[in-house]
């Protein structure tokens, strides 16, 4: 892997729109994505979404209590302009977004949309976003997980780069259109692939494990520890009362 380290001095005066800053000191894939490592040895105890997360800090800020602590990891398994809006979101304004995490047990790493129908070279963005905050927020001292998102076989070829092996790794089901059966192929290639290239351990679903695919990875001693998202919990209460 090639080193931040030679990347050249910049110009006086000149500002770092980039985000270069997040991979100093990291190590890049052949295709140039920061290595992310897995910095959280446990899993967490529940999850919040950035949105959640926004709001408790925004109360506790109000009532005075700027040392408060929430037991929980923050994701980004939610629509894109929650996170990653132009003026306020992670990728525009990374130190905010740090103020409010460093508040939490830690982070999945964000879930920049690589949509099967989006242009490559936005996808493949994406994939050196989500692994650049990943890697500036382990630097900061946070627990990290990371997420990982594929698409159709074209996206392999970069989209496994700088992800740990034997690791923890993260996958949301949510907005997959996984109860379709039509669009399970895809899904089902992608993360037997994964395997195949990373080996994890244990996988963090965000959203349903009941469909098969999960019961294969069972069979092959990986652990799979599913949290509902918050669809999962408001069907779940529906039918209760059905």
């Amino acid at each position: 892997m090639k080193s931040s380290n030679d990347i050249i001095k910049v110009r006086r005066g000149c500002k770092d729109v980039w985000n270069a800053f997040m991979v100093r000191g990291a190590s890049f894939s052949t295709n140039d994505i920061p290595y992310c490592p897995t910095t959280a040895y446990s899993l967490p105890v529940s999850l919040v979404s950035f949105e959640e997360a926004k709001t408790i800090h925004k109360n506790a800020m109000h009532n005075g209590h700027t040392d408060y602590c929430v037991k929980a990891f923050i994701h980004f398994w939610i629509d894109d302009q929650k996170f990653d809006g132009n003026r306020k979101g992670i990728w525009a304004t990374p130190q905010e977004a740090l103020e409010i995490i460093q508040h939490f047990s830690g982070i999945v790493t964000p879930d920049f949309s690589t949509n099967i129908d989006f242009p490559e070279p936005i996808k493949i963005y994406n994939t050196y976003r989500m692994r650049a905050f990943g890697f500036w927020i382990a630097s900061q001292g946070i627990p990290v997980i990371n997420n990982v998102r594929w698409g159709s076989e074209e996206t392999w070829r970069y989209c496994w780069d700088g992800l740990p092996h034997n690791s923890i790794l993260a996958i949301g089901t949510v907005a997959s259109g996984l109860r379709q059966l039509e669009n399970r192929p895809v899904f089902e290639a992608g993360i037997r692939e994964m395997v195949k290239q990373l080996h994890p351990h244990t996988i963090l679903v965000y959203g349903s494990a009941n469909y098969p695919i999960f019961d294969e990875l069972k069979s092959q001693d990986i652990y799979i520890k599913a949290f509902p998202s918050r669809m999962d919990t408001v069907f779940s209460g529906r039918n209760a009362h059905e």
